[in-house]
């Protein structure tokens, strides 16, 4: 069983055949599937499932911290399973492709107290921007992929 499917029943979050499906499309690591994405997906494991469906869950995983949505410029919000393991975001310009990575240090205590400005910090968000060079280089070049 995947760590999410785990964390869910742990809950006692009712497991519908629908929400299984999503949280297994969501298992993994280096996970940032579109909502799109994860109803494909999805299709693919249960066929009579609705977008709605799959809309409605992913709000639901977000809602209880299961599930972070991550932004990444105006492309489209992608669902992250990692939410209990701190970490920041990898983008490509390029071709949009998103991974995890665990930098050492504690950012929010990088940031001095003079620079605070008063502020209690809660949290912080990094993403890291640069070029994925992967062997579809070529083609991210021309064409948005996004994995």
């Amino acid at each position: 069983m995947s760590d999410l499917l785990e964390r869910l029943r742990g809950r006692g979050w009712r497991m519908t055949a629908q929400r299984r499906v999503v949280a297994e499309v969501l298992d993994g690591d280096h996970v940032h599937l579109t909502a799109d994405e994860v109803h494909a997906r999805a299709v693919a494991k249960l066929p009579e499932i609705s977008r709605a469906t799959v809309y409605n869950t992913l709000g639901e995983l977000v809602s209880l911290g299961e599930v972070l949505e991550v932004s990444t410029d105006r492309r489209a919000k992608r669902y992250d399973p990692n939410a209990h393991r701190a970490h920041q975001h990898l983008v490509c310009a390029q071709c949009g492709a998103i991974r995890d990575v665990h930098p050492s240090g504690d950012p929010l205590a990088d940031l001095p107290d003079a620079e605070r400005f008063g502020f209690v910090v809660s949290a912080v968000e990094v993403t890291y921007r640069g070029v994925y060079l992967c062997p579809l280089f070529a083609i991210c070049k021309n064409v948005r992929i996004f994995l």
